[in-house]
């Protein structure tokens, strides 16, 4: 079984249209959306749509979480009072272009997804979640410290937690003891469609492969891809140059950052 999950598309059109056209040429098997629809750019609604479009179960990201209550903070953690300033421009645009029934449809997604599986005699559980399961802003970067990643997942009973929210890719692999054996704890982070900040302008997006062998005390029974992928970003940047949005947040769409 191949799933595609994909986050932070952050009302990036172009960014979303490349993705499906990718992924559709690899046929997963299911898909889903960890949030962040909307915010930064100028096709909220289109980006809301495309996905109701094609039914794919999607959770709610921070920013999602503000526009659909018509709020007028993001739960974005700025750094300075500039980036709060220009956080607020981008947030009142959204809420601004949003309409009543896309504002809805945020308002009512699921703060976060968990299934289990029972592949074999070993259930695995898969989490997805935005920021983290604790909270929907809760950044978990690639250097969170190991043990406070165990403690988060452990207490989601989480075999593999995929999030989105800090726009960076990772997989990380955690070992713990279970059962007298050697068990393992994957952490996926996505990284973003819409608003990449890891130097690569490319979107990015996720394929996770499971098959009946998947289990968590086979490291390499569960297989993660990341998948990188080309689109209009001058088209993007100067829809938000056009726009009341600050030229900078084209700036970080053309580098990444």
């Amino acid at each position: 079984m191949i799933l595609a999950l994909f986050s932070d598309i952050h009302a990036n059109l172009p960014a979303l249209e490349a993705m499906f056209n990718d992924m559709d040429k690899r046929k997963p098997d299911a898909v889903y959306c960890l949030g962040d629809l909307v915010g930064y750019n100028i096709w909220p609604n289109e980006v809301v749509n495309e996905i109701r479009k094609r039914g794919i179960l999607t959770i709610a990201g921070n920013y999602d979480f503000g526009v659909g209550r018509h709020s007028d903070d993001c739960g974005c953690a700025y750094k300075t009072e500039h980036d709060k300033a220009m956080g607020a421009i981008s947030i009142a645009l959204s809420n601004q272009l949003i309409q009543p029934e896309e504002r809805d449809y945020l308002r009512t997604l699921p703060a976060h997804i968990r299934m289990e599986y029972q592949l074999n005699e070993n259930p695995l559980c898969l989490m997805l979640a935005h920021g983290s399961p604790r909270k929907i802003n809760e950044y978990l970067f690639e250097d969170r410290d190991e043990k406070s990643m165990m403690r988060i997942m452990g207490g989601a009973q989480a075999d593999i937690l995929c999030i989105g929210h800090t726009h960076k890719p990772y997989h990380r692999i955690f070992s713990y003891e279970k059962d007298g054996k050697t068990a393992f704890r994957h952490a996926i982070n996505l990284g973003s469609v819409g608003k990449p900040k890891d130097g690569d302008a490319r979107g990015c997006y996720v394929l996770l492969h499971l098959s009946e062998n998947s289990s968590i005390y086979s490291k390499e029974s569960i297989a993660v891809e990341f998948v990188r992928f080309a689109y209009d970003v001058e088209k993007a940047a100067m829809a938000i140059e056009q726009s009341i949005l600050p030229d900078e947040y084209a700036d970080m769409l053309r580098k990444a950052f």
